[in-house]
């Protein structure tokens, strides 16, 4: 069964209206459509982001001093 598409309203500035209007004629997609796949692309790059900073959860915090004096010895800056 295919799910059912919730409205809502949302508010975009005047120029970023316009350029969604324009693409979704040049490429024959709804402005729903590209509002749907960007909000997709943000949530599924959170997913990555929240599973990077659970892998490295256990790993030891280091001060920015102690980074720096790193990034010198190892001939980085």
């Amino acid at each position: 069964m295919a799910t059912l598409a919730k409205r809502s309203t949302i508010y975009f500035d005047p120029i970023i209206h316009k350029a969604l209007k324009i693409k979704a004629l040049e490429t024959s997609r709804s402005v729903s459509e590209l509002v749907n796949n960007a909000v997709r692309e943000t949530l599924a790059e959170d997913a990555e982001d929240i599973a990077a900073f659970e892998e490295r959860a256990d790993e030891k915090l280091i001060s920015y001093a102690e980074m720096v004096k790193r990034l010198k010895r190892d001939g980085r800056i």
